[in-house]
């Protein structure tokens, strides 16, 4: 079974979203055949490299809101990532254009080290206080993941995955996706947002239901293939 995850680096939701989303799977008894695959998605593509403020002045900046509001969103929204065992620090997040990450995402999803990858990204932003725009941060977060350097290095001097980064943000506004997270089953499921974990659990298991139907295989007498009398019980009792 294939999920796809639309998110942003930058997006606190989709640290906590991803959380949830591995508790439920973590539970779920066909989670070796279930294949991950991280989308990238910006919320703010115009962004500098580097953007001269905090978090707080960048919010209270882009989306019209009080200082106090804002400070007021930071503490809800830290206590909710707490609940997950993650430790957001608002004070410290460096803001910076996340698509050179992303570059990077993709680089360690071809070489299978997406997920380390994804979350040693979520994790430098929320909780270190790291430039996620900085080359040599991305260097050694891929590194410490196993990538090779000098691939990491050349891959991003020549922009060797910005095409696939445009064709994830291309597929998710064809598919209406206007927020992130955003968890695609099977291209047949939606789900928006940091839902909690139940609802993870149930949409997993009804794509498992669905994608592999039972098949009920009945007994014949071995004369004329009709089948033979089963011995069962039910509401009304048992067959003798």
């Amino acid at each position: 079974m294939k999920v796809e995850i639309w998110s942003d680096i930058a997006c606190p939701w989709c640290y906590i979203g991803k959380r949830r989303f591995e508790t439920a799977l973590a539970a779920f008894p066909h989670r070796d055949d279930v294949d991950v695959r991280w989308r990238s998605y910006q919320l703010d593509p115009t962004l500098p490299d580097h953007h001269d403020g905090t978090e707080l002045d960048y919010l209270v900046e882009r989306k019209g809101l009080s200082r106090e509001q804002v400070s007021q969103m930071f503490e809800q929204v830290t206590a909710i990532a707490a609940d997950e065992d993650l430790s957001y620090d608002f004070g410290s997040v460096v803001v910076a254009n996340s698509f050179a990450g992303h570059e990077l995402l993709h680089l360690a999803t071809a070489r299978g080290a997406g997920d380390r990858v994804k979350e040693a990204l979520l994790s430098a932003h929320f909780e270190h206080g790291e430039d996620i725009g900085d080359r040599e941060v991305l260097v050694r977060i891929g590194v410490e993941a196993g990538l090779d350097a000098d691939e990491i290095v050349r891959d991003l001097d020549t922009h060797t995955w910005r095409d696939a980064v445009v064709a994830d943000v291309t597929a998710a506004n064809s598919l209406g996706i206007r927020g992130v997270p955003f968890f695609v089953l099977d291209d047949k499921y939606g789900i928006s947002g940091a839902q909690p974990t139940e609802l993870f659990t149930q949409a997993l298991e009804q794509a498992w239901r669905e994608s592999h139907p039972l098949v009920m295989v009945s007994p014949t007498n071995g004369t004329n293939g009709t089948a033979a009398d089963a011995a069962a019980c039910g509401p009304d009792g048992c067959a003798v």
